[in-house]
């Protein structure tokens, strides 16, 4: 699937990738964002809609990465974290490339940002456009992300393992697609067949033109 989707100008209906972020905002349901985060890395760490990377807005930072730290740690998750993280919870140095890494695996690299926009610039630069969700209380906040953030599937409050064709009720999934040209997202039988318009009339014509419809003008242009 990558070798095709990078071979060809031809979009593709399908993902190659599953970076998937989880962004806790200023404003937060602390246990809540506990209760989310390891469930979005933990319930099946080996498929692509789990989380790989987790950005903490900096005010939010020294409250909740503890008590997360310690919930993933009875889990068996080996945290990866930016200069700031470390200061405040054990973990191993996180690189350039743990940011792009997908692990499919009980690790979790961890960064610590300073607004939502740099949270919104840090997805859509390092993501795969396949899931992100945010952890907030505040609304405005939880909009914004949602309409910022070029992903497939995004989410408010809620896990990243839901993006799934069976549980957004398509019935069976054929897959997930990351492109922008036709299916996007989960994919079920309807994303696959295109449209047929069906219009029933009682003798109704397009002539005459119905007062202030458009009326079009027919002359040579050469």
């Amino acid at each position: 699937m990558k070798f095709i989707k990078e071979n060809t100008r031809i979009p593709v209906l399908g993902h190659a990738d599953g970076i998937c972020h989880y962004y806790i905002d200023r404003s937060v349901d602390l246990e809540e964002a506990v209760e989310l985060v390891e469930d979005s890395k933990c319930q099946y760490p080996a498929v692509c809609n789990a989380i790989e990377t987790l950005l903490v807005h900096r005010e939010t930072a020294a409250e909740f990465l503890p008590a997360l730290a310690r919930r993933l740690s009875d889990a068996g998750v080996e945290l990866r974290g930016d200069a700031e993280v470390c200061q405040i919870i054990e973990a191993q140095p996180a690189t350039d490339e743990d940011w792009k890494t997908e692990y499919n695996d009980f690790i979790l690299s961890i960064r610590i940002v300073g607004s939502l926009e740099e949270a919104v610039a840090h997805i859509n630069r390092f993501g795969s456009h396949h899931t992100d969700a945010i952890a907030t209380t505040d609304s405005d906040s939880a909009d914004r992300f949602m309409a910022q953030v070029d992903s497939s599937s995004v989410m408010w409050n809620s896990s990243t393992r839901f993006a799934d064709g069976f549980r957004y009720g398509f019935g069976a999934e054929v897959g997930i697609s990351t492109n922008k040209i036709h299916a996007r997202g989960p994919v079920g039988l309807e994303g696959l067949t295109i449209y047929k318009y069906r219009l029933i009339g009682k003798g109704h014509r397009v002539r005459p033109f119905a007062d202030g419809e458009k009326q079009f003008t027919h002359k040579d242009l050469i």
